[in-house]
């Protein structure tokens, strides 16, 4: 009978809860492994923290070409083209590229060809020419470069491997005209493969029509 209380008795301490503080513990330990990525560099934390920082830096390293395409304009600022303009564009591609509303026609056909970076550039190194200071000419001969002429930019115009040679050896000394060489061989390109089918594009047509009809209703 004694042998039978003590075999009852120890059952009822083994289903006895444990005490506060026992169970304080437990719970403060359950947490801390629940929580455990918070306060080591386990998978799930690098993982995730990393993703965060990498995405802060490509923010960050955001290329000049984003970030001067932002800046370029729809169209250069003009007054609409004449009858007279219009019909002088089909005499020959320079006096196309002379006025600001034959240089926007143009470049909205050449965006439907995807091929507008041609003009882009063309329009920099123009803007180039136009500068006497010497820091201004090294950052923007350094912005076209990056845009234009290197093989990492999505814009990146098409020059033979002579041009670039000489855009290489002009890069060391920056000036007005490091781009010269390569700014004429994009010309003649237009001139040659994109002015033609510009001319018998809708966009030069139906201008051309337009300006046609309001002439006869004047």
């Amino acid at each position: 009978m004694g042998s039978e209380r003590t075999e009852i008795r120890k059952r009822q301490m083994a289903a006895t809860p444990e005490s506060p503080g026992a169970a304080q513990a437990q719970l403060s330990t359950g947490n801390r492994g629940s929580n455990a990525c918070c306060f080591c560099w386990c998978c799930c934390c690098s993982c995730s923290c990393l993703t965060v920082r990498n995405q802060e830096e490509e923010r960050a390293r955001r290329t000049s070409h984003e970030l001067q395409a932002e800046g370029i304009p729809n169209c250069e600022e003009s007054p609409a083209p004449t009858l007279e303009e219009v019909n002088a564009w089909a005499q020959s591609f320079d006096k196309l590229m002379l006025t600001p509303a034959g240089r926007n026609a143009f470049r909205e056909f050449l965006r439907t060809e995807f091929s507008e970076e041609n003009m882009l550039f063309w329009m920099a190194c123009e803007e180039l020419k136009q500068e006497s200071n010497k820091s201004v000419i090294e950052e923007k001969a350094r912005l076209i470069y990056e845009d234009y002429i290197s093989i990492l930019s999505p814009k990146e115009v098409s020059l033979d491997s002579r041009v670039r040679e000489v855009i290489n050896r002009n890069m060391l000394e920056p000036s007005q005209h490091t781009f010269d060489d390569a700014q004429l061989q994009i010309y003649t390109l237009m001139h040659r493969d994109s002015y033609p089918r510009f001319m018998n594009s809708s966009i030069y047509k139906d201008l051309l029509q337009s300006l046609s009809k309001k002439s006869i209703e004047a």
